[in-house]
């Protein structure tokens, strides 16, 4: 109970003074709600035609349908779920590579340490976006699983490196070095005494690159890389560009697809910007400032009274 109370004072301290973080919060949490209840909000299905097609939004079809007659707003739902599993899966996959790579390197040094970045620095020559082209493009037409692997095993070096200067930042703190005093295992002293040090990194890291999937699916599915029968947000800005909806006046095909990513951008780019200025005190600004300082201010009377 205790930690449920927490978590839940730590979230309210955490948005307390945080325009960004409430912003990007609400788009974020409506957008995954509504594509997670989209059996609810709409009784189509997302390969099913159910109109003629290019029909402009109207009463019956919110959003209009797509040159094949099918609903784009039931598309945008359903569509909404693969997208959102391949940037979320993305950077799942990042966030344990960088983690594992960065904070092994930095604290046990040597041998492992001249490992793990020689692996890290072959990857950082190679330009991703790229990278990414040619092993879709290699692969053929690839699935939403395949580019989420592909994604999260291409994008974790940089959040390496940080994950790496950080740790070697914690590795001769004074807690750190009583808990090796006092003969703690070096897994524990990383899972105790290291990682949760490093929670806002991880969070940012998680945050970052969910941002950067969602572009870099679009992106590859709409060059036609990815798989043209499974409904997401890049095929259908794909279909929208094959039927050559902009041509032909229908704005609708690929404004809506377009929109929605704009906006979860949006929201991941707020919420990656909030999660900086928790975790950096120099890029803390307007009422969080202040609340961050008079938090600090208590921290040390508490410190000099003891």
């Amino acid at each position: 109970m205790q930690t449920v109370r927490n978590l839940l004072r730590n979230i309210v301290r955490f948005f307390n003074g945080n325009p960004a973080g409430i912003i990007g919060a609400t788009i974020v949490a409506l957008i995954l709600v509504a594509c997670l209840a989209a059996p609810v909000l709409t009784d189509k299905q997302p390969n099913k035609r159910v109109a003629r097609g290019h029909q402009p939004p109207s009463a019956e079809l919110i959003l209009g349908s797509t040159r094949a007659g099918k609903d784009v707003y039931t598309q945008i739902l359903y569509g909404g779920r693969v997208s959102l599993m391949v940037a979320f899966s993305a950077a799942a996959v990042t966030t344990a590579i960088a983690l594992t790579a960065g904070v092994s390197s930095g604290y046990f040094g040597g041998r492992t340490d001249e490992i793990m970045m020689a692996v890290t620095n072959v990857m950082l020559v190679f330009p991703q976006l790229p990278l990414l082209i040619i092993l879709a493009a290699f692969l053929g037409q690839v699935g939403p699983v395949v580019i989420a692997l592909i994604l999260g095993l291409t994008s974790w070096p940089w959040g390496a490196r940080v994950m790496r200067s950080q740790t070697l930042a914690l590795r001769n703190k004074e807690f750190v070095t009583a808990a090796e005093v006092m003969g703690e295992t070096k897994l524990r002293i990383i899972f105790v005494e290291i990682i949760p040090n490093l929670i806002s990194l991880v969070a940012g890291m998680f945050v970052g690159t969910s941002l950067y999937a969602i572009g870099a699916q679009a992106g590859l599915e709409f060059l036609g890389l990815g798989d043209p029968t499974v409904v997401s947000w890049g095929t259908m800005l794909y279909w929208a560009q094959s039927s050559a909806a902009f041509y032909v006046g229908a704005w609708w095909d690929f404004v809506a697809p377009g929109t929605v990513i704009a906006l979860m951008g949006g929201g991941l780019a707020l919420l990656n910007i909030s999660i900086d200025q928790v975790s950096n005190p120099k890029l803390r600004t307007g009422r969080y400032l202040a609340t961050w300082k008079r938090l600090k201010a208590e921290i040390e009377a508490k410190r000099r009274q003891a």
